[in-house]
């Protein structure tokens, strides 16, 4: 790897550029990262085609990329627990650790986190990084630098088992076989639950049963309610659903399958506002929890792969060098595969 700092640079909305940027310095409580793997996440898609999730917009240049590891190269003076040479995960979002949230140990609520490739703050798509140290995760000598990008996605399915208060022995449906729904169903399984797990790609449910799905089913159409019957019909209603799609015919779904009495956890987002059917919410008193990203899964998320009870290195189907991030992104759009890697450190 050269001196330069070549970094993806989303520009306007549908205009990303490769540039040579300044090598950053790492504050007090910073390390500076030579970059590996950085996985692309469907926000980084979004942000690209649409310019805007929500209220996060993009109104300057951005760099994108959140699923990341690297090795360190610099230390700020403050840092005691890294040193140079060490591989870390990166946790991306970075709190005010001051606010109300952030003290009562929920700190993915806090208002001020400054959370990577989310407007305004830019993210890990670059040569060099520096990141806070403190949301930088040591990776044992068994866990690879691909590993340690995927517990980004992987926290996220540890938070929304963690609020769905998945258990031994309970059925779990998972709406939805893309990159999220599968760590959502290896989480689930990992806690002893029985994972049926639902898509409109049968690609991708055959990809659930190589990672381990108990069941898999095949959505055709968007009745939601029609789906629902069969579910129950042939698996029977769930403890907790999990959806992960956003999609109203697959929230149709999760929430009519669900036992009275069952957890059901909205982990994906579509569109702004949907129709859902009030009256299985009532009848069958389903407490529905929602999910913003993860707090305090990381340590969780390292362990369950450095132990060997979650194999994520299947969900990597097609990576290419830094050079290539258009193609990478082009091919993560397409929905071809399921997770898309670009390795930083290869130009």
């Amino acid at each position: 790897m050269g001196e330069g700092n070549l970094t993806a640079v989303l520009r306007k909305v549908g205009e990303m550029v490769l540039e040579e940027q300044d090598i950053p310095e790492p504050t007090e409580s910073q390390v500076c990262l030579a970059m590996g793997p950085v996985g692309i996440c469907g926000s980084d898609v979004h942000y690209w085609q649409h310019g805007a999730i929500g209220d996060f917009v993009v109104k300057g240049p951005l760099i994108l990329g959140h699923e990341s590891a690297g090795t360190v190269t610099k230390v700020g003076s403050g840092v005691k627990h890294l040193t140079v040479g060490d591989r870390v995960a990166v946790e991306p979002g970075v709190p005010c650790y001051k606010c109300q949230h952030c003290t009562g140990g929920r700190y993915n609520l806090c208002p001020d986190i400054q959370f990577c490739a989310t407007p305004p703050v830019d993210g890990s798509l670059r040569q060099f990084y520096c990141h806070d140290a403190s949301f930088c995760y040591k990776l044992p000598d068994n866990v690879s630098l691909d590993e340690g990008a995927l517990l980004e996605p992987l926290s996220v399915a540890v938070h929304a088992c963690r609020r769905g208060n998945v258990q031994f022995g309970q059925k779990v449906l998972v709406c939805g076989a893309g990159p999220i729904g599968l760590v959502n169903m290896l989480v689930a399984k990992a806690a002893g639950a029985t994972v049926l797990i639902t898509d409109i790609s049968q690609s991708r449910l055959s990809k659930a049963t190589e990672l381990g799905a108990d069941h898999v089913y095949h959505v055709t159409d968007n009745q939601g309610r029609v789906h629902a019957g069969c579910i129950e019909q042939q698996y029977g209603l769930a403890d907790v659903v999990i959806e992960c799609t956003g999609v109203e015919s697959s929230i149709a779904t999760g929430l009519w399958s669900a036992k009275p009495g069952a957890t059901y956890v909205q982990v994906g987002y579509g569109r702004a506002e949907v129709m859902f059917p009030i009256v299985a919410v009532g009848v069958k008193e389903i407490d529905i929890k929602g999910i913003f990203r993860y707090a305090n899964c990381y340590p969780t998320a390292l362990q369950l792969i450095a132990t060997g009870k979650i194999n994520v290195k299947p969900l990597i189907t097609h990576r290419y060098p830094l050079t290539r991030t258009l193609e990478a992104f082009q091919l993560s759009k397409e929905g071809t595969g399921i997770k898309v890697v670009i390795d930083c450190d290869r130009v």
